[in-house]
């Protein structure tokens, strides 16, 4: 529930896989679920201008903002783990395949495509792979001469997990229980079962995980130059 440009992260997110046209989101909630559930129960009211009638207590609404959403709000404990949170979703999800992510990661993703590829993989997950962003500026240095300078550029070496996956119904059977820890034994006997493909992203890709992290995102927004912005809407 941080808030990005005034909107939280998780509305960020939901605006990434919306512009692809995924509307229906399934939240698995535990720390301070009652913050998240109050955000969306008042989500509609505060995009749209309100009448109200005092005499009568009647609300009218003057549609501006209609996010075609619908979004459940699943309690999944306390201490579950990140396997085991997924597993008790399975009744809302059912046996069909859906997409997963974090809540702590933006990127310039298009998710439509990282579905296609993982249709065309035919296998039981995908995973990104993106490059990790660099927490200092890259010098290039001849002699002793800089001759070029980048700010906190995205490495050039090396893939980590990106979070955002698409997952086959199947993966379910993988998660023991609320213990169940999603990047040990689910992800690491699939890619063991050579069931696990890999979907490059090679654009902008940022956690927040620090204050400076946070800064960073907001004074991208700020200076409309989001790249996670699929739309271009706000």
């Amino acid at each position: 529930m941080v808030e990005i440009g005034g909107y939280p992260i998780i509305w960020h997110l939901m605006k990434i896989y919306a512009a692809a046209g995924f509307t229906e989101f399934v939240v698995a909630l535990g720390y301070r679920q009652d913050l998240v559930k109050e955000y969306f129960r008042a989500l509609y009211s505060a995009s749209n201008d309100v009448t109200v009638n005092l005499a009568t207590g009647t609300i009218d609404y003057r549609e501006r903002n209609r996010l075609n959403w619908r979004v459940h709000l699943i309690d999944t404990g306390l201490s579950t783990m990140t396997g085991g949170r997924i597993k008790r979703l399975r009744e809302v999800i059912g046996e069909e395949p859906f997409m997963c992510t974090y809540g702590d990661g933006l990127a310039s993703i298009r998710v439509d495509q990282l579905l296609a590829f993982h249709r065309e993989q035919g296998r039981e997950a995908t995973i990104t792979a993106v490059r990790p962003p660099a927490r200092f500026g890259v010098l290039e240095i001849d002699g002793d001469r800089v001759t070029r300078f980048a700010e906190k550029p995205q490495t050039s070496e090396g893939w980590i997990n990106g979070g955002f996956f698409v997952f086959e119904p199947s993966i379910f059977n993988r998660i023991s229980g609320d213990d169940s820890i999603l990047e040990h034994e689910p992800l690491a006997g699939l890619a063991r079962d050579r069931e696990l493909s890999v979907f490059k992203h090679g654009g902008f890709w940022q956690p927040m995980d620090t204050l400076r992290d946070k800064r960073l995102l907001e004074e991208l927004w700020m200076a409309g130059d989001a790249p996670w912005q699929v739309t271009g809407e706000r």
